[in-house]
């Protein structure tokens, strides 16, 4: 399933890395895709969109409802 989030605080690779690592920790077989002027992130996952928001929240990153 694909899910798109708004996420606050991301501003360099550094930032996009760490998403994906923890959205790939979670979910070893997701895709993702960082969009860093647009503040997004895009998620191809089978987990369901609270896990995936949560993992980004834990890595510091404020998501928006």
């Amino acid at each position: 399933m694909r899910q798109v989030f708004d996420v606050e605080g991301m501003s360099c690779n550094h930032c996009a890395k760490a998403v994906t690592k923890a959205l790939q920790k979670l979910d070893p077989q997701a895709q993702v895709q960082v969009d860093l002027p647009a503040k997004k992130v895009l998620v191809e996952s089978a987990q369901a969109r609270q896990a995936l928001a949560k993992a980004i929240a834990d890595e510091g990153y404020a998501v928006a409802a």
